[in-house]
């Protein structure tokens, strides 16, 4: 069974904060980490709390991120206050771009859209931003961090090429995807953080890689519902489990085996980006808090025998903000 050789083939899970008992959390820890998940009442109270300034642009960043990308919001409050605003910007990038895809009934549409950012992208480099609140804050990132173009005209062209309704023929295919998008929204937060070291970004690599991987395999229920399975079709055939497998939410043994074989390459990425742990500069950690909420997501789709249609792994885990306060405060990714 998949899940009686968890243990050999990923080892022990580093999920949860090692050694809290041993260490105290400084005081009002705690009170802090909650306030992370509490509901805002307004965009600008959340640019209140989050250190920004009360500009219209700001506010529409945040409560986008906070809608569409939570786990990115939550990360993102907790990286240092000068590198906030422009982090959240990126990440609403992401967001927007990320979008296209099922919010357009035709490819024509998207692809217009996706031309729309690439011109912003143009744009932003002349100092000629359009009147759009996250290509504003985006050309205020680029030109307080000197952030490399190349990164973000790469997380477009691939979510266009993205626009086609194909799965993934291998593993490869997916982690090429998830290089060029979520890694290189990595090594531009690495960027705001002001971080040049090779070995960071081999971990960045690594964590993008498994945040695309993950992301695919949370996606399936939902994609499923709308008659699409994007899982690697290498895999699939392995086991001989087809599309209709998954469209029907099948149980069977086959089916869970492709979601370990998938879950393990995730596992693995994150095993290799903590190798650098040691040579990686400590002002790095925070773009990678991310890993946290991988490894829960992890951790219960183990707990569940890779039932990816479990509804444990829909439900909203609200320790989340505590996990990562923790980890922050550890110096840990």
């Amino acid at each position: 069974m998949a899940a009686s050789t968890l243990g050999s083939a990923w080892g022990p899970l580093r999920l949860g904060v090692p050694g809290l008992c041993r260490r105290r959390p400084p005081r009002g820890l705690w009170a802090r980490a909650r306030r992370l998940s509490e509901p805002v009442a307004s965009g600008r109270s959340v640019a209140a709390g989050s250190g920004l300034g009360a500009s219209g642009t700001d506010r529409y960043c945040l409560e986008l991120l906070r809608k569409r990308d939570y786990e990115g919001y939550l990360c993102s409050l907790l990286l240092p206050a000068e590198s906030r605003s422009s982090a959240f910007a990126l990440r609403a990038f992401n967001v927007e771009l990320a979008q296209i895809k099922d919010s357009v009934s035709e490819k024509t549409i998207g692809l217009m859209r996706m031309q729309f950012w690439k011109k912003t992208v143009d744009d932003i480099y002349s100092d000629n931003p359009p009147h759009q609140p996250v290509a504003i804050e985006l050309w205020k990132a680029v030109r307080r961090h000197n952030l490399t173009k190349r990164w973000l005209m790469k997380i477009i062209d691939e979510r266009e090429k993205n626009l086609d309704d194909k799965a993934y023929r291998n593993i490869q295919e997916l982690e090429n995807y998830a290089e060029n998008t979520q890694s290189s929204l990595l090594y531009l937060t690495l960027e705001i953080l002001g971080i040049k070291d090779l070995h960071a970004d081999h971990a960045a690599s690594h964590i993008g890689k498994a945040q695309g991987i993950v992301t695919c395999l949370r996606a399936t229920p939902y994609h499923g519902s709308r008659r699409r399975v994007f899982l690697p079709m290498d895999i699939c055939m392995l086991h001989g489990v087809s599309q209709e497998d998954f469209l029907r939410k099948s149980q069977d043994r086959n089916v869970r085996d492709v979601v370990y074989d998938v879950a393990s390459q995730a596992h693995l990425h994150l095993k290799h980006a903590r190798s650098f742990h040691r040579s990686i500069p400590v002002k790095a950690f925070p773009a990678f808090l991310q890993t946290v909420a991988l490894e829960d997501y992890l951790k219960k789709i183990q707990q569940v025998d890779f039932d990816l249609f479990h509804p444990s792994l829909q439900r909203k885990n609200t320790l989340l903000p505590l996990s990562l306060y923790i980890q922050s405060w550890r110096k840990r990714y």
